[in-house]
């Protein structure tokens, strides 16, 4: 295990306004001064053009970069435009770390969505499965383009020893996320069906499917305190899930979901609408084996979390 050199070179955030990012680059800043750290989106440079990416690395002249920037969406859109999804995350990805390494930065941390494990693979869900299969096929356009960028960073250290990491978030949670209904994921749904229905006074709120599969839910404010460590200290393009590994069905999470909204009305389960995969828990050995965990338990994070939602909801910095 090395230690990345100190360095006054700016840290580069791509992605810099997305739900990580926006728990990250405070970290960051917070870790090496708010004046290093430089965060871009969309609207600074357009990653899927070289001389944009070109220009960014140029621009900014970066010593370590962490590349959070995807074109990201819901089951619906992953299955409208795949091309979309496929194309300009592969070429984006592809991009950040080739000219990465071409302008000489000296490491950079990349994240992939833990979708990109096998459909069939069993869990807990361990690194070294994450070839074992082919993902779940109404996102493996999205999926095996993040892939890629697995394979990318190892291929750049075996050739030129460039420092590229990979890290797998996992079920991902927290202030800043999508509360929109037809791209959210289950728990920023839940919160803000619940929400919603407790202002509305309703007497039920129907969910799909039964509640019995189980997720291991990660509070983004402890996956965005890891990566000072990983920047800092981690060598290696062995990819390593940042998640908890702690099992909770989907029951248990809307039962605590409604009590933290004020919810007192009735769950209704559509029986008739798929489940999904049965468990799915990402396994989070190696990450205590650096001495590492994500130590906020579900209730503390939910409750944040509703917390920001009731403080922001109607007004323009809420995703609904």
């Amino acid at each position: 295990m090395k230690t990345a050199a100190d360095s006054s070179a700016p840290i580069l955030v791509t992605g810099a306004s997305g739900f990580l990012g926006r728990h990250i680059v405070p970290v960051l800043r917070e870790r090496y001064g708010a004046d290093r750290v430089v965060g871009v989106s969309s609207s600074d440079y357009d990653l899927t053009e070289q001389d944009q990416v070109r220009a960014m690395y140029r621009d900014i002249a970066p010593g370590r970069v962490v590349a959070l920037a995807g074109y990201v969406g819901g089951i619906g859109a992953n299955r409208d435009y795949p091309a979309d999804f496929f194309y300009r995350n592969i070429v984006m990805n592809t991009l950040t770390i080739h000219e990465g390494w071409r302008a000489g930065a000296e490491k950079l941390l990349a994240v992939m969505g833990g979708c990109s494990y096998s459909a069939t693979a069993p869990s807990p869900l361990r690194e070294e499965q994450i070839w074992d299969g082919f993902p779940a096929a109404e996102s493996a356009p999205y999926s095996m383009a993040k892939k890629m960028g697995l394979l990318q960073a190892a291929a750049y250290r075996a050739q030129y020893g460039f420092n590229a990491v990979v890290l797998v978030p996992g079920n991902v949670y927290g202030e800043y996320d999508n509360f929109e209904l037809a791209n959210s994921h289950v728990v920023p749904a839940m919160i803000r069906k619940f929400h919603e229905a407790a202002l509305r006074r309703e007497p039920r709120v129907v969910l799909w499917g039964s509640g019995s599969p189980t997720r291991d839910f990660v509070y983004a404010a402890d996956v965005a305190g890891l990566f000072p460590w990983f920047l800092d200290r981690y060598d290696s393009s062995e990819p390593v899930n940042l998640s908890t590994g702690v099992s909770t069905s989907i029951r248990e999470l809307a039962v605590l979901t409604a009590e933290l909204t004020g919810y007192r009305g009735e769950i209704v389960w559509d029986t008739s609408q798929p489940d999904g995969k049965k468990y799915k828990i990402f396994a989070a050995d190696r990450l205590h084996g650096l001495g590492l965990s994500c130590p906020t338990p579900l209730r503390e994070g939910l409750e944040k979390t509703v917390r920001w939602f009731a403080e922001h909801y109607g007004r323009g910095d809420v995703r609904l």
